[in-house]
Order: structure tokens, then sequence, then C-alpha cells
């Protein structure tokens, strides 16, 4: 991947000039905002430099969402300056703070899901280009940042990484000074985080600064030249993260020492609690993935998780699984019983529970309330009677989720799209393990969510199977997947490969096999062996 000068737009190259001066790029001065009684910054000072990748840390719920979004013009403060440049603006749109040179990537995507990827970036543009013109400036950024996308494809059809592919390339085509990146690695491959993070090393080189929010503290240490910490809403700190181990970064994040992870020893039980025969899936999307002669087996009280990079068929295995597909060939059975042709209201009723990747849309309704969220796949736990809801149970259960799983929010009333990322994701997997299920589908468990919240949830998953539940995980956190799994397969190329106890692998190995250049075996011993041979 090479980026030259010419890359960066006149309007750039001129603020760059001023960005290896004294002057700070970006300067934030006693920035509040309020919600209510609700502060969500409280007197933020915050200084950018020129070429600076400057990380944001802090717990889900902390005000960094919030922060960046009055930078880019998508929320407005109640109170404070901003200076950019050394000169005091207001920026009260998206399109003025691009006009600034200021780019941004949510967390949350925005895109038009009926459009194609060229479409979508067009919309984002403030200049409008021929899209012919615009299709070919898309591959060659994407090959360019080692972001693979076909700029025909239409957004409802790519998956959760391909979208995150999306969102940076449009970001990238607007050649900002400053970059605001809100978990932009959340769904990227290992591989795909280092290019990208050349990438942003090579743009910091020419002036452009960054601003990095991230809840993956190695990369924090990795990438950032300053930390800024968060907590509840005021600035706790200022920190160089390359001084500072992980452990302290987590400790400035959240006031207290991370817990370590309790684990009992799995012991094989002969109680198949889950099972795939042959499933097989001919996708009706050309961009789509088909499945070829899935096979897995799932036993009372072990986490199995199967990693794969992002669009290799994950989508299409959870949609069988869960019933909102029709499957065809082969068959799936929950605790012996035959459930291939069953709805996905019929499976949760033989006790399957369903954590989908996407948050908001899927996982809940935004403009609803967590209460009436609850009652979406709760509704079968007796909080109905002759058809009528129990509004008074469903609010009790849903402040009990919120209370047994520290999930900071207003209360059962509060809606799903005032959360952040990290706290609707605690509630929605409270949501389905309170409802004691036999078998349990959880994919990507922990995206976008803070240290210490991550641990909670996996240590969660963790407890629940040692109770007899069976969990099947689907992450792209290889991390993750060897905290939790007691054995673990890939899916690459619409193919799962064996399970393999996970103390008997690595991640190379894994790696190796989720990138399609050797497939089946995950032992390390035969890794070896073909690396030898090789």
């Amino acid at each position: 991947m090479m980026t030259s000068q010419h890359d960066i737009s006149a309007h750039t190259q001129e603020m760059n000039a001023i960005s290896f001066a004294s002057v700070p790029r970006l300067q934030l001065i006693n920035i509040c905002k309020r919600y209510n009684s609700l502060k969500a910054n409280d007197q933020i000072h915050l200084t950018v430099q020129p070429g600076q990748i400057h990380a944001i840390l802090g717990e889900n719920g902390a005000g960094k969402s919030t922060l960046m979004k009055i930078i880019y013009g998508a929320t407005r403060a109640n109170k404070g300056q901003m200076l950019w440049n050394g000169k005091e603006v207001k920026i009260d749109s998206p399109s003025m703070a691009r006009k600034l040179g200021i780019g941004m990537v949510y967390q949350h995507f925005s895109l038009f899901e009926t459009l194609t990827v060229v479409e979508n970036i067009s919309l984002g543009l403030d200049k409008k280009i021929d899209l012919r013109v615009l299709n070919q400036k898309i591959i060659e950024v994407s090959e360019q940042y080692g972001l693979p996308v076909d700029p025909r494809r239409e957004v409802h059809s790519l998956s959760v990484g391909e979208r995150q592919r999306v969102e940076i390339i449009r970001c990238l085509l607007q050649n900002p000074a400053l970059i605001i990146l809100d978990e932009p690695t959340s769904v990227l491959t290992p591989q795909a985080v280092q290019q990208l993070f050349k990438t942003l090393r090579l743009l910091a080189s020419q002036g452009v600064s960054i601003l990095y929010i991230s809840h993956k503290l190695h990369e924090i240490k990795e990438l950032c030249d300053e930390a800024t910490i968060l907590r509840n809403g005021r600035v706790t700190g200022n920190v160089n993260p390359k001084d500072n181990s992980t452990s302290d970064l987590a400790r400035l994040m959240i006031g207290r020492d991370l817990p370590t992870y309790l684990r009992q020893e799995y012991s094989s039980t002969q109680q198949m609690l889950f099972q795939v025969e042959n499933l097989g899936y001919q996708s009706d999307d050309p961009f789509g993935m088909s499945l070829k002669n899935i096979n897995l087996n799932i036993y009372a009280g072990e986490i199995v998780g199967i990693a794969g990079i992002s669009g290799n068929g994950q989508a299409e295995l959870l949609s069988l699984l869960s019933g909102e597909n029709s499957l065809k060939n082969g068959r799936i059975f929950l605790d012996q019983q035959d459930i291939s042709r069953l709805s996905p209201g019929q499976r949760r009723d033989l006790g399957l529970g369903f954590v989908p990747e996407e948050r908001l849309g899927r996982g809940a309704v935004p403009n609803m309330t967590l209460a009436q969220n609850a009652l979406l796949t709760a509704y079968r736990q007796k909080y109905t009677r002759w058809g009528l809801i129990k509004f008074s149970d469903i609010t009790t259960f849903a402040e009990k989720i919120i209370e047994k799983f520290g999930v900071k929010a207003g209360g059962a009333s509060a809606e799903a799209r005032s959360l952040s990322g990290g706290n609707l994701q605690k509630f929605i997997v409270g949501r389905e393990i309170l409802q004691n299920p036999k078998f349990l589908i959880v994919a990507q468990p922990t995206w976008g969510v803070d240290v210490g919240a991550s641990m909670f949830i996996r240590q969660t998953l963790i407890d629940l199977s040692r109770q007899g539940v069976a969990i099947l995980v689907i992450s792209e956190e290889l991390e993750e997947l060897f905290e939790i799994s007691d054995r673990l397969c890939v899916l690459a190329n619409g193919e799962l490969s064996s399970p393999v106890q996970t103390d008997e692998t690595n991640a190379e190995n894994i790696g190796v096999l989720m990138s399609g250049i050797r497939s089946h075996d995950l032992s390390v011993e035969n890794a070896e062996e073909q690396q030898v041979h090789a």
C-alpha cells in the first residue's frame, strides 16, 4: 500500500503547512454537554497536535462518543469553546466539519441498506462525482488501504466487517486533516488492522491528526502518541500509552483493578445439546457465501467458538441456526429434537437463545424502551396472559437485567438508542441469559465493548456454560475465543473445520486457516508438519 502526497487535497496541504508549527490542530476548552439531568461531558479540555494519533479512553457511557459528535458537528455543546488551527469555530453540522477538514467513522454504521457501496459513498461526499469515476477511486483506495470491497454490491448483502470497510473508505476519500475513528478495528482481521495502522501512521507523518477511540488497549499502546482518559464525562488524566501497561490503562479507565477470569475446567459430558448435520446452503445473493456440508456437535456445559474473517459465511450460518432462513439441506437438532423446519419463535420455545451481531435493528429496536425490547424475545416467559402484556412484570424483568448486568441506563423506560454500544450489548446479552436457555448462540459478544464490560460478558458466558448450557460463540476476536472457548473451529469460504481443543492450537495456526491458505486440521502439530513440508 502506498499513499503519496498528491492524495491529500490542496485544502489539507494548506492546513498541514500550519501543522508543524506550534499551533494545535484542535483545542477543546471547557466543553459541557447535558441531556436533561445527565452530564455526558463535563468541563472537557482536550488538545490534539498536528500529526498526532491521540486516543480517547473510557468505559462505555464515559462520554467519548458524545464528545466526538460535538467535534464533528453532529451534536451541539451546551457550553465551551472549540479552536481549529488556533481560530475559534462553531461547528453546527457534519457538512461544516468536513469543509474544515474533519472526517469521522462512526461505531454504528450510517449506510442505506438498499443502495450500493458506491451510491452510499457518493451520498457522503460534499462534491458530486460521476459514479463511474468514484467506482474506480473506491477500488484504488480499497486496494491501497487493504480494505477490499466491491463498489457494486448492495449494502444489505454486506457483513458487518465489510460495512466497516465502506465507512473507513468513505472517510479516507474526503482527505481529512483530522480523522475521528470510533472503534474502527472492531470487526477487522489482525492483518487488516496492521494495514490500517500503516495507513494511519503515514497520514500522521504528513500532518494529519487522528482521534482514536478503541477498547483494545494493546492497539492504543501500539499506535497512539497520547491518551486522554474520560470517566463519568470528565477528563481524569493524560498519559503516554507506550509508557503504561494495558493493566495501568485499564485501571485509569475504570478506576479499579480489572478482575481476573474465574474458570472451572470443562469436564466433558455425553449430553449432546446441539447438533448440525450436513448443513448446506446455496446463497441467492450473487455476492453472498454458500455453505458446504457443515457438521457440528455442542455438548452441555461447553463453549464452542467459531473464528473467521467477516464475509466467509457467518451471516448465512447464523440465519440458518436461528431459523431466520429456511433450511433446505441438512438437519439441526436441539436436545435431540429436530428443529430444522421450525421458525425462530418455535426454536426459542424449545430453549434456543440468540444474540445477533447487530445491536441496533436486530438485537434491539432503537426507538423502543428497554422494557419493550425485553418483551420482544421474553414474552413467552409468562409476561403475557391471554394475549395481554403484563407491563409491570416486564418492567421488573428489564430492571433486573439493568441491575444484574450493570447496564448504565435511565431505567426500563429509557430508549435503546440512548444507551452506549457496550451498555446496549450488556442488556441484550442479559435479556437472553435471564431466560434460562438450553443453548445460546452469541455473535460478536464484545464488539465495541470496553475492557471491563468485555470481561464481565465473557465471565458471564463461562459461568453460564458451567451451569450446563451449551454455547456457540462466533467472533472475529481471536483473543476472546481463546479466553472463553473449550473447542475452536474456523469458518472459511463457507466450510467449517473440525473442532479442536483450544489448548491444542494457537492464534497463528487459527489465523492461517482463517486466511484460507490451509484447511481442515487446527492442531499445532499438524501445522508445524505442513510448514516443514512447505
